[in-house]
């Protein structure tokens, strides 16, 4: 995919922080599967939404709940980055760095004229960097946990270490399949913006754990479909072969995939996510409709 390079007014950081971390915020929401599977999307205590969590190995342990440990009190840290610097700095660190801020400048720009034309207000999220390990609004960020966005502070975090697990674990290279996890959690930052969040974490407290999961699913879904209306904004931009990039990738992080992988066999009441074919499903219908309102997940059969 053919990516113009960063604005400099893009708001990007460096979370990256030593020693040892506190509670913050860790094990919320959707980290509750994290024990069956290995491979959790979300962290901390409000809807906080991690997507492609690699699988690192054993020591999980078993089953968890999904609302287990409930929400953590945001961090008194919220918004603090350490080893900050210029756009120019924290973007041109490394080349992973300069092409996931060129991805999130241009989804930044896709949805600001996108809100713009429907006459919304629209409020860009941070880009936050990390190596390892570093500290966000909805506590500690952590290598294993993939990339995330966190609604307490509206940024998305990550460790460009986690492309190569996406190439090599879950067999899903290419650009287009990285650009996709950063348009995949902006997604979740509209979300947040229009309320849709609010609204599935108020399911998750009020309701079982079946409904609760089931209301994460069509979170996701509908991310993955806003991913694939970005894609369908910028179309004279992709190249051959990026949407297959993009398929593999929704395929290779399904529910259902990942389970199967990781123990077996398949427990369709614990999906968070959504299967593989779904994934694909909404991915698709995003980039062939380029139309938001078509991501309407919360409504009929997913």
């Amino acid at each position: 995919m053919r990516l113009d390079d960063y604005d400099n007014d893009i708001d990007v950081g460096d979370a990256t922080s030593r020693g040892s971390f506190g509670g913050g915020g860790g094990g919320g929401l959707l980290f509750g599967l994290l024990p069956l599977i290995g491979s959790r999307f979300g962290c901390g205590g409000i809807v906080v939404v991690l997507i492609l969590f690699a699988v690192f190995g054993g020591g999980l342990g078993g089953l968890g709940g999904l609302l287990g440990g409930g929400g953590s009190a945001p961090s008194s840290q919220v918004g603090q980055q350490s080893g900050g610097g210029s756009v120019q700095q924290v973007c041109d660190a490394s080349p992973e760095r300069r092409a996931t801020c060129n991805a999130f400048s241009n989804v930044e720009n896709t949805w600001e004229q996108i809100f713009a034309q429907s006459g919304e207000r629209f409020r860009a999220p941070g880009l936050r960097f990390f190596n390892g390990q570093g500290r966000s609004g909805c506590g500690a960020a952590q290598s294993a946990m993939g990339p995330f966005y966190c609604p307490t502070d509206s940024d998305i975090y990550l460790d460009t270490d986690f492309f190569n697990e996406l190439t090599n674990r879950f067999k899903a290279p290419g650009d287009f399949a990285r650009y996709y996890v950063v348009a995949h959690e902006f997604g979740h930052h509209i979300q947040n913006l229009l309320g849709t969040s609010d609204k599935v974490q108020q399911i998750q407290r009020s309701s079982g754990e079946a409904e609760g999961n089931a209301a994460s699913v069509r979170l996701e879904l509908q991310a993955d479909c806003y991913a694939g209306v970005w894609a369908a904004k910028n179309r004279d931009r992709l190249e051959p072969g990026d949407v297959e990039e993009g398929m593999r990738a929704a395929q290779a992080i399904g529910d259902d995939t990942l389970q199967r992988e990781a123990q077996g066999r398949v427990v369709p009441d614990s999906f968070t996510h959504g299967t593989s074919a779904q994934r694909q499903f909404w991915l698709r219908k995003g980039m062939e409709s380029g139309d938001p309102a078509a991501c309407d997940t919360f409504s009929g059969a997913i």
